[in-house]
């Protein structure tokens, strides 16, 4: 399973991004497909999660700011980011609890990176 994110790039403070990741492969079925993000010198962190049923859930710090969304017929996440921050910049990785076969265990699954830069 690949994961595959594109949309990143530099803004200024206060403009918006949407970011997407399409899962390619022998994928099954996916349960759980989200958004973390990693600034220098800190430990990667949960930006937003979703859920196959559309169930969301988000980190504090982007609450009423971002919304995430999925198509689950394309097996794409996407991250609409608005109001963007200067402490919004960081690398943005997708992730994604997958399976390769019925019944099979779930995985979870990473992607390259975008990176996003918010300058004041």
């Amino acid at each position: 399973v690949q994961l595959v994110e594109s949309g990143g790039g530099l803004v200024q403070t206060g403009g918006s991004l949407r970011l997407s990741c399409a899962a390619f492969g022998s994928i099954f079925g996916i349960n759980a497909m989200g958004w973390f993000c990693q600034a220098p010198g800190k430990q990667r962190e949960l930006v937003a999660t979703i859920q196959s049923g559309g169930t969301t859930n988000y980190a504090d710090s982007v609450k009423g700011r971002f919304t995430i969304s999925r198509d689950n017929a394309k097996n794409t996440v996407y991250l609409q980011m608005n109001s963007l921050k200067p402490e919004d910049t960081a690398v943005y990785y997708c992730n994604a609890i997958a399976t390769t076969e019925s019944g099979g265990p779930m995985y979870s699954y990473w992607g390259q990176g975008t990176q996003v830069t918010v300058s004041s």
